[in-house]
């Protein structure tokens, strides 16, 4: 068994104070930075959108941000400006531990389609090259962990079962969205129905 991390997104804007905050989103760069010593390789993703991504509320307007709107023939919720390419808002959290991240896939290139998961376009049309690459290095298991839980999180996570990994998301090191009240423990639902194991958040690797 060889097991890979996945850190997702555990970017400035995600963070306390960034373009699409998530609430205690900095909580979870600790936990994150310990993880990493319990597996056998690292690798991080980042959204990394172009300023003119079609998931930005600024590019529609006659909608606001939440709103769902139809983007490349997919619903698409519409967000602030966030991790856009180069700017600060973009890197990852300043405490994050980036000295074992061999590799970091960007997502959300593309200004015509949102890229939730690490793994695939939210089409499934492109990937990313994690999973090739996680084959090439021989991985069977992964830990996903980052931002956020009820997005990004679960996707890349469902994404990595539908690869042929054993997946595990570690809620310790996660945070969620909620822009719905219950948008996490849905999410957490619907991967347990699809066979991740996900552990709760006072839990963690011994």
């Amino acid at each position: 068994m060889k097991t890979a991390l996945i850190i997702v997104d555990v970017q400035n804007d995600f963070c306390p104070g960034g373009a699409l905050a998530v609430h205690d989103g900095d909580k979870v760069v600790p936990v994150v930075n310990k993880l990493q010593g319990a597996v056998d390789l690292v690798v991080a993703t980042k959204d990394w959108h172009p300023t003119n991504h079609g998931s930005f509320a600024s590019q529609h307007q006659a909608n606001a941000v939440g709103d769902v709107v139809t983007l490349d023939d997919l619903p698409q919720v519409l967000w602030p400006d966030h991790c856009v390419q180069g700017t600060e808002g973009a890197e990852f959290h300043p405490d994050l531990d980036t000295v074992r991240i061999t590799k970091t896939f960007e997502k959300g290139t593309n200004p015509a389609i949102d890229s939730y998961s690490g793994f695939f376009d939210n089409g499934r049309r492109y990937q990313t090259g994690l999973d090739a690459y996680l084959k090439g290095e021989g991985i069977t298991h992964v830990w996903v962990v980052g931002l956020a839980t009820d997005y990004c999180v679960k996707f890349t996570a469902l994404d990595a079962t539908d690869c042929g990994y054993q997946t595990e998301v570690w809620l310790a090191a996660t945070r969620a969205v909620e822009l719905s009240p219950g948008d996490e423990l849905r999410a957490v639902a619907e991967l347990q129905e699809r066979g991740v194991t996900v552990h709760s958040r006072n839990v963690l690797p011994t």
